[in-house]
């Protein structure tokens, strides 16, 4: 059986779908050793209702889902204007990146079940457009853990470039991450 993705905007209506997908899909993008409660905590405090209410709400920010019909298969989020990571903004301006105006790929995941289909790649390229659309064309950044090379490989397919590091916390627990551009 073949099934048909449509990539839309998000709506308020989306939201509680939205934590359901995060709460699958998250624990998937973690290293091997993430401690489970880590993973709870930041799915607790980061990915929850009022999160996406306020990514939905928010014109800076850019929230797309992967959606068969029956349930949403995946989202994206970029949000848009200064880069406020400390670690990823020093990196960006060293590489002569305007860190006051820049596309962030904050969130990018897609249940296990639709991965190989195409969707993380529609899902980009709806947000990517989405974001130049409303926002103007500008270098688009994104963070990944070191130790997912899956995800590395996909973002170097579609015009990345590793760039630097970054820290990133999971709950309570602190995990190095490449910094990746495509200007």
């Amino acid at each position: 059986m073949t099934t048909t993705l449509t990539v839309r905007e998000a709506s308020a209506e989306d939201v509680a779908a939205l934590v359901a997908v995060a709460a699958e899909t998250f624990p998937l993008a973690c290293p091997p050793g993430t401690d489970p409660g880590a993973i709870r905590l930041h799915l607790r405090d980061r990915l929850n209702a009022d999160a996406f209410a306020a990514w939905v709400a928010d014109p800076a920010a850019t929230l797309v889902v992967a959606d068969d019909g029956a349930a949403l298969q995946g989202y994206a989020l970029v949000l848009t204007g200064r880069c406020v990571d400390e670690d990823a903004a020093e990196t960006l301006a060293g590489v002569g990146v305007d860190i006051a105006h820049v596309h962030e790929l904050s969130k990018i995941y897609v249940r296990a079940s639709a991965q190989g289909g195409g969707a993380a790649s529609a899902l980009l390229d709806a947000a990517a457009t989405a974001a130049s659309s409303a926002h103007g064309d500008l270098p688009m950044w994104l963070g990944t853990n070191v130790a997912n090379a899956r995800a590395q490989a996909f973002y170097a397919r579609h015009g990345f470039e590793v760039v630097g590091g970054r820290t990133y916390r999971v709950g309570d627990q602190d995990h190095s991450d490449v910094v990746m551009l495509r200007a």
